[in-house]
């Protein structure tokens, strides 16, 4: 059972506003419930409208302060909250774990990646520097400014949760900027206790807050006038939403969408280790993130070898409870989401894939009633399959043979999305046409997933994602401010 020293006896979830703990009013909400083990962890209710107009009232008080603070005042919160994250690194791990389902070595993972976003803000007193350049006419000097601009806001999925808000908040205060999470209803209690260290932190009153809900909770930060731009992660019919929304009301805002991604497997490559690469990047957090590559093309000449070695690798994962060590494959996140991925395993079926290996009749002793699913192998795909196209969000990976490298990656190049892709290779002609010719985001060679470093931003293209800025990096230092331009004369220098 998952303990916080926020969390009231009676298991509500609570807002963070103010420097202070709520309940929020609504009478909506949700029970959060350990995917495993079905046990409810604790009772969310939904922020309601007076909810998010307080906490934007206190974000916009906060922002006046906190924004003509000094750069170094400003990250200095920021330190401590690194120290803080890495010193309870292994209890939110277990409290992922708890409520998302992943394993707790997963979980480590994600939280070790949101703390490299943190490292990353802490450096903003050089990344946010503008320019000057001397004489750029006649006895005018001119130069460019960045100024932050209030509050904003982060809507963030239920598959990471304690990463993805560390995606946005540090870059957005470090900047000058105060910020209101709205976490996945679905697996709030990380996000709580990572408040709980927020508070410990030192940051002013009001200038990071949480606010926790549903769609309309959604819907009143995107439509609020004192909100000044929006990040959101999730599927790719509500980021094509959130993004029309926030837009429509006058808003930044960036919205990382689905996925569909590819693995390209040459004969060139180290089998062995492209086929534990595959495995690992698909079946990895049961396949609910971004950058599972669920669909591999092989050139035909290793395809039935290659397809051997990863049915072996495969059936040596271990389906359980992410708590107990010997776990590769946790729960999914809720019998509904289960339900659907078991849905496009039986449209693969009637499309006519070849099922390599059915995880449908797992069992897991102790937790027969979790959410599980075992790895799920189809070969003889084709592009217009569902099972090719769509975003499955599950532990299920599908093969496919092709001539060659160009027809590979046209294969990929046809996808309505473009998060990511990998190819595996000893050639390096083939890497620079993979490089050159993809259009995809973010790419990696002789490497099962392409996560980029914090210091790098995280790409994406099509229906992978709309806005121009993205996630992480430089490029958060751009969404999060704007640049003044400066133009000085002195006639009587």
């Amino acid at each position: 059972m998952v303990q916080l020293e926020t969390l009231p006896d009676s298991g509500e979830v609570q807002n963070y506003v103010g420097g202070s703990w709520h309940t929020p009013e609504s009478d909506e909400g949700r029970d959060v419930i350990n995917p495993a083990t079905t046990e409810r962890l604790a009772h969310v209710s939904f922020s309601s409208e007076h909810d998010i107009d307080r906490a934007v009232e206190t974000a916009t008080e906060a922002f006046e302060d906190w924004s003509a603070r000094p750069v170094e005042d400003r990250i200095q919160p920021l330190f401590e909250l690194k120290q803080l994250l890495e010193e309870h690194q292994n209890e939110l791990a277990e409290i992922v774990a708890q409520e998302h389902g992943k394993t707790v070595d997963e979980a480590a993972g994600e939280i070790r990646r949101g703390i490299e976003n943190v490292e990353v803000a802490c450096g903003i007193p050089t990344m946010m520097q503008g320019g000057t350049l001397l004489n750029a006419a006649p006895e005018i000097d001119e130069s460019a400014v960045r100024k932050p601009l209030g509050v904003f806001t982060a809507i963030t999925p239920f598959n990471f949760p304690a990463m993805i808000p560390l995606w946005f908040l540090p870059y957005a205060v470090a900047t000058g900027n105060s910020f209101i999470l709205k976490p996945s209803e679905q697996d709030p209690l990380v996000a709580q206790r990572m408040f709980e260290l927020i508070d410990q932190a030192g940051f002013p009153d009001g200038v990071v807050q949480l606010v926790n809900g549903g769609v309309d909770t959604v819907n009143s930060l995107l439509d609020h006038d004192e909100i000044v731009g929006a990040s959101f992660v999730g599927s790719t019919p509500v980021a094509k939403t959130i993004y029309e929304r926030a837009a429509q009301n006058g808003k930044r805002v960036q919205a990382q969408g689905g996925a569909k991604n590819h693995i390209i497997v040459t004969e060139t490559a180290d089998l062995d280790f492209a086929a534990e690469k595959t495995v690992g990047s698909a079946f990895a957090c049961a396949g609910e993130r971004c950058l599972a590559n669920d669909v591999v093309v092989v050139e035909d000449s290793v395809y039935d070898e290659f397809v051997e070695k990863v049915v072996d690798t495969a059936k040596a994962q271990t389906v359980g409870y992410g708590l107990e060590d010997e776990t590769d494959i946790g729960a999914l996140i809720s019998a509904e989401h289960e339900q659907r991925v078991r849905e496009i395993i039986e449209t693969g079926l009637e499309e006519g894939a070849d099922l390599l290996l059915d995880g449908r009749d797992v069992t897991v002793d102790g937790y027969e009633d979790g959410n599980f699913l075992g790895p799920t192998l189809f070969g003889d795909v084709e592009p217009e399959m569902t099972i090719s196209q769509e975003e499955i969000f599950g532990p299920v990976l599908g093969l496919m043979a092709v001539e060659s490298v160009d027809d590979a990656i046209n294969v990929l190049n046809r996808s309505d999305f473009g998060n990511a892709a990998s190819l595996f290779t000893g050639k390096g002609a083939d890497a620079r046409k993979f490089r050159h010719q993809t259009d995809i985001g973010n790419l990696g060679v002789n490497a099962g997933t392409a996560a980029p470093m914090a210091f790098f931003h995280f790409g994406g293209r099509k229906e992978s994602f709309f806005g121009d800025l993205h996630a992480q990096g430089e490029d958060m230092i751009h969404f999060y401010t704007d640049k003044t331009i400066y133009i000085e004369r002195w006639p009587d220098a």
